[in-house]
Formats: C-alpha cells, structure tokens, sequence
C-alpha cells in the first residue's frame, strides 16, 4: 500500500544509500505509523511505502520486492 505520510514530524531511524538509491526507515511517533521512502536521484523517482512494526526491517532492506508484495 502506497502511504499518505507527512515526513515533516517524521524520525528517522535508519538510512542507507547506494548507486544513487537513498532508503530511509521513518517513524512518526504521536500515531506510532512506520514508512520506508526510496528515493531514485538517478531517475528523479520517489515512493513511499507504508510498514507494520512486523514488516518494517523487510520493507526497509527489500523495498522494491516489499512494494511488488502489497500493490
């Protein structure tokens, strides 16, 4: 499922990058709501998944194989 999530209040517990893909694990705390964003600055791309508790490490170290599983 694509997330509506405002990143303005948004923590980020963890970030990693490579080959011009930039993952982030983000948590908004007063709705306790997880999120992982991919951005692409190779291909000017950006998504937003959103995550369960459960899911979030798996959604954050196979985000494209985690969107393909819940679209």
């Amino acid at each position: 499922m694509k997330a509506s999530f405002d990143l303005n209040d948004a923590r980020e517990l963890d970030v990693r990058a490579s080959d011009g893909v930039e993952v982030r694990l983000l948590w908004r705390s007063w709705c306790d709501r997880l999120a992982v964003e991919v951005t692409n600055s190779r291909r000017d791309e950006r998504f937003l998944l959103a995550a369960q508790a459960g899911d979030a490490l798996d959604a954050f170290n196979h985000p494209f194989g985690y969107a393909a599983r819940i679209t």
